[in-house]
């Protein structure tokens, strides 16, 4: 993936509130506290060119994303 979502302002907020929460797991997280920073972060993902309609796209960012919040 060309994109390093680590960068983006959504993300940020995103980690912080991860990291703020007492959820362990990322997925938990994003399908509950998350779920508005995880959209904010897919529309901009969206608007950098990432083809999110394509499933492979998707999953591999949702991937990267929930190894990044639960390894640092």
């Amino acid at each position: 993936m060309d994109w390093d979502f680590t960068e983006n302002i959504a993300f940020k907020a995103l980690y912080e509130a991860f990291k703020d929460s007492d959820e362990t797991s990322a997925l938990e997280f994003l399908s509950s506290d998350g779920a508005s920073y995880y959209l904010e972060l897919t529309q901009d993902a969206a608007g950098e060119g990432l083809d999110l309609g394509d499933n492979e796209t998707m999953e591999e960012l949702q991937e990267e994303i929930i190894e990044y919040l639960e390894n640092n």
